[in-house]
């Protein structure tokens, strides 16, 4: 599919970021190296946009936008199968392994930092907080089919039913968030809705008033007056995720950067890729805040996009990637 949304708000940023030029792509290169992107639901948002802006600036480019989830996305990404991935996590050690035994080298690309948020439904009014030692009791797997209501929570909420939602088992968020709720990544209580598409889960929090749900700040920013944001408590008292506690590390430990890998074989191969990723970086910082997350220092993007420039004259990376 070709990506078109409708234009976002542009504001001018003084970010001190020297731009390097994007380079243009000719229209008969373009049509015959189609990009495929695919990977994080989270990031999906950021690069959907992404590429609407580059396809206005620079027409005729055939880019096909999709989600599947960052672990899913890693998988066809190893196997040669896609040029970009969208991640809302590091490679792990196996997806490094599965990329070196089929030679595909890659470089990792920062992109923004994300919180990902606890949310409920608005007519909840008995919680506006909750610690990461309530968290760890309501997610961990003893807890399936025992802690079910409020009241197991926490003393004082009421005795109803907890329905909870949540990033399904491909998803990086999904990995994010248990291992630093849970203790290890990608184990949980299983008996609740997961899903990979966050608007469907937005939209389940928002029908079910007993709901409690997590996924990335910028779904809640896009469904802000159906939902409810609750504080974390890390032991320091509850902290909302905002852009200076992000920024300054005072939301823990829900705070992690988003990232794009890129296929260097696409980049040898396919001019496109290149071109799209420095038009991304170019740009982001310009329209980030109207997404919900929020940006990264001007000399990281500064830095990837030096290193871009520098890609062609610089030696093959080893199949195991680049950081």
């Amino acid at each position: 599919m070709h990506v078109k949304t409708g234009p976002l708000l542009l504001i001018s940023l003084s970010l001190g970021l020297q731009l390097a030029s994007t380079p243009a792509v000719s229209a008969a290169e373009s049509a015959a190296e189609g990009l495929l992107i695919e990977g994080s639901s989270t990031v999906y948002p950021l690069t959907r946009e992404a590429v609407s802006r580059f396809q206005r600036a620079q027409p005729g480019h055939p880019i096909e936008v999709a989600f599947s989830g960052t672990s899913a996305g890693f998988r066809r990404f190893c196997a040669g199968k896609t040029d970009i991935n969208d991640a809302s996590r590091r490679m792990n050690s196996n997806e490094q392994a599965l990329c070196a035994q089929n030679g595909i080298g890659y470089r990792e690309v920062p992109l923004a930092m994300d919180a990902i948020t606890v949310v409920v439904h608005p007519s909840n009014d008995w919680a506006s907080d909750i610690t990461v030692e309530e968290l760890k009791k309501l997610w961990t797997p003893a807890a399936e089919d025992k802690v079910r209501h409020w009241s197991y929570i926490r003393a004082g909420w009421p005795d109803r039913p907890v329905k909870l939602f949540g990033r399904g088992q491909d998803s990086g968020t999904y990995d994010v968030f248990t291992r630093q709720i849970v203790g290890e990544a990608h184990r949980s209580r299983q008996d609740y809705t997961a899903g990979e598409n966050e608007e469907e889960l937005a939209a389940g929090i928002a029908a079910e008033p007993d709901a409690l749900g997590f996924f990335g700040i910028g779904a809640y920013h896009r469904h802000w007056d159906e939902l409810k944001l609750l504080a974390i408590d890390s032991g320091k008292g509850p902290v909302y995720p905002t852009l200076k506690t992000v920024s300054e590390a005072h939301y823990q430990p829900l705070t992690r950067p988003l990232f794009i890998y890129l296929s260097e074989r696409s980049l040898q191969e396919k001019p496109t890729t290149r071109a799209f990723v420095m038009h991304y970086l170019q740009g982001l910082p310009t329209w980030i805040h109207f997404t919900g997350f929020m940006p990264l220092r001007a000399e990281r993007y500064a830095q990837s996009l030096q290193s871009l420039e520098s890609f062609n004259a610089a030696p093959a990376a080893d199949p195991a990637g680049t950081r």
